[in-house]
């Protein structure tokens, strides 16, 4: 399985499935991201943690544990 915590800055990836449940799942949704949306990833920490991302044309930091439950192509 691969998470968009895996994905290196400056590339596209595109979500196929949401892991967790509650209410952090549905944080993740009301960020805009959903099966089938583009991501671009634009800069990750130096220690890993944010990651900066660009969907739906706005940026976006989450947390390292955030990004691991998004499974991306």
């Amino acid at each position: 399985m691969k998470t968009l915590k895996t994905i290196q800055s400056g590339k596209t990836a595109t979500v196929v499935k949401l892991h967790g449940s509650g209410a952090v799942k549905r944080r993740i949704m009301d960020m805009g991201i959903t099966k089938g949306v583009e991501i671009l990833v634009q800069k990750v920490a130096p220690l890993g943690d944010p990651i900066e991302i660009t969907v739906r044309n706005y940026e976006l930091s989450i947390r390292k544990a955030d990004a691991d439950l998004i499974e991306v192509l």
